[in-house]
């Protein structure tokens, strides 16, 4: 029975706009933000999933919810789906990092994460698990999953069997509002897509 699971990026925030490092600092989507979540929508509604979940974060929630409403579904909202937490680079660039920090992040990413911040393997723990829940409680259907750049790298390399330390390099971009698809089918899940804009993943559906 074939379980296809739709991971979409939040809409632009102010920081990403500029390339600063939101984690966990609570920003609403801009402008454009608004403008992607609508794009999403469209997409959505003529994808038409049988569910959807959402990271607690304020710009995961605003992109979901007019999807939400012309769907008339109510997300599912976990705590698993959160952005990486990035510790002392909050707010920055990485060029506005010391350089000793932005050159052992550079290298390994993982064992040397910024100070402050949450391990990014923990990260790829929790939603590697919630990823495995959403497969098994709706087998068979779509569901559509509003989430973070990081942590959607980090679950497309744990799935896939890729090392964690090399989710930069291996998968350099994940634009705002773009779209990451995987096929659960036979006991084994699959990478369909990546970093697939909602105005041509319909191309893929």
């Amino acid at each position: 029975m074939r379980t296809t699971i739709v991971l979409a990026r939040h809409g632009r925030t102010e920081w990403h706009h500029g390339n600063r490092y939101t984690g966990s600092t609570d920003l609403p989507i801009d402008e454009v933000g608004v403008q992607q979540a609508r794009l999403l929508k469209e997409w959505a509604s003529d994808y038409a999933p049988d569910a959807l979940w959402s990271s607690p974060m304020l710009r995961a929630r605003q992109t979901i919810a007019p999807i939400a409403e012309a769907l008339g579904l109510e997300p599912t909202v976990d705590a698993r789906l959160r952005e990486v937490d990035f510790g002392s680079a909050e707010g920055k660039m990485l060029s506005e990092l010391p350089p000793v920090v932005a050159k052992a992040f550079k290298l390994d990413p993982v064992k040397d994460h910024f100070p402050g911040g949450e391990d990014p393997a923990e990260a790829a723990d929790r939603v590697h698990e919630v990823f495995h829940q959403i497969g098994k409680q709706h087998e068979g259907r779509k569901v559509m999953v509003l989430a973070h750049n990081t942590l959607i790298r980090l679950l497309v390399c744990r799935v896939l069997g890729l090392p964690l330390s090399e989710y930069r390099r291996l998968l350099p971009a994940l634009g705002p509002a773009a779209l990451v698809r995987f096929r659960w089918q036979d006991g084994t899940v699959g990478l369909e897509a990546y970093n697939v804009p909602a105005v041509r993943m319909e191309t893929l559906a």
